[in-house]
């Protein structure tokens, strides 16, 4: 089960080189299921998400190098490249996934947070720096910016 919050950002941390990230590429073969093609780094991923906003199935399976070059140009829409870094929120355990979109999404940048359980994440409360919850606004799952939604 995944549970993430999604938030748009008002200003980058100052220190943004500081932090690790993976250099992210994805495209999507199929939107009822989501199911989704990944390259993280050097790592391929194949992902069904199941239906839901905040909290919905995720299986993540791995490919190979091949398999993702296979399934690349099956992908429907634009592919989304986006640097994922790893900030890690002071004072809890939890983890910000910023993520720098490139390409036809630029110059979009935008915060998911994953929880343990909804409790947690109904219970969050924003950094100062990030400005608007979009959670549950549809336009902001990667399934829809591909397809212009």
């Amino acid at each position: 089960m995944e549970i993430e919050r999604k938030f748009l950002i008002k200003k980058l941390p100052e220190d943004l080189s500081s932090y690790a990230f993976h250099d992210i590429e994805q495209g999507y073969l199929s939107r009822e299921p989501v199911v989704r093609i990944r390259k993280e780094d050097d790592k391929y991923y194949l992902t069904y998400k199941g239906k839901g906003l905040m909290a919905r199935e995720e299986y993540n399976l791995p490919l190979t190098k091949e398999a993702y070059e296979h399934l690349r140009p099956k992908a429907d829409g634009k592919l989304i490249s986006k640097r994922r870094y790893l900030i890690p929120l002071e004072g809890t355990k939890l983890t910000i996934e910023l993520d720098v979109f490139h390409g036809d999404l630029e110059p979009l940048i935008m915060a998911e947070v994953e929880f343990e359980s909804v409790e947690e994440a109904d219970a969050f409360t924003m950094p100062d720096w990030f400005s608007q919850d979009v959670t549950n606004d549809r336009r902001y799952h990667n399934v829809n910016m591909v397809y212009g939604e």
